[in-house]
């Protein structure tokens, strides 16, 4: 079964040994793992720390080609930040609890689970046994949550579209805006163009 897998973690530093970990043993019987990264939430922004590729996706054995790449610029592009803000804006509000541990969605589910200071590792991931995955994990203060990879390949690929609408939105209404601003300096260069007609007028 492939899955992609993220992990949470309460210590910072255990994400780097698991990452270590897990990279230094990222084929075996149980399982294989083709990509993984560490994310991290800093002032609000989900940013990638460190990485894991096997080469089969990218020439240069970079993982930002493959769809654990995909995942990570979408949780902290605009409509990673989107969805968390609007979380932590609903959380205990409008939204319902049940909503907010919703895990159906990979992203939605990063953008909530990785508050402030929060650390996780995000890997795609071949599993014969996940009981052995998991056991690899035993020993660090985390929370591990599975999602089927075809389901998350399909939900990136509707969310790239999304963030292209955001982005076509924004460019949009920045235009508007800009209009919107350069008309109102016309329309004060013309008022103080008629002043001055108005003010010589007047001398005569």
């Amino acid at each position: 079964m492939e899955n992609v897998i993220m992990i949470t973690f309460d210590v910072e530093a255990q994400a780097y040994q698991a990452f270590s970990q897990l990279k230094n043993d990222s084929v075996n019987s149980a399982y294989t793992i083709l990509q993984m990264a560490v994310i991290k939430n800093e002032d609000g922004k989900i940013v990638p720390a460190d990485g894991f590729d096997s080469g089969i996706d990218s020439t240069d054995d970079t993982w930002t080609g493959g769809l654990i790449g995909s995942v990570v610029g979408i949780l902290g592009g605009p409509l990673g930040v989107l969805l968390g803000a609007s979380i932590g804006l609903l959380t205990g509000s409008i939204m319902d609890a049940n909503d907010a541990d919703d895990n159906s969605s990979l992203i939605l589910y990063g953008s909530q689970a990785l508050g402030e200071g929060k650390t996780a590792i995000v890997a795609l991931v071949q599993e014969n046994d996940e009981k052995a995955f998991d056991l690899r994990l035993a020993d660090y203060q985390c929370t591990i949550t599975r999602w089927d990879a075809g389901e998350i390949a399909d939900e990136v690929e509707q969310a790239e579209q999304e963030q292209k609408q955001l982005a076509k939105e924004a460019r949009e209404k920045l235009r508007a805006q800009k209009k919107a601003d350069r008309e109102k300096e016309r329309a004060e260069k013309r008022t103080a163009i008629h002043q001055k007609f108005e003010d010589f007028k007047a001398r005569l």
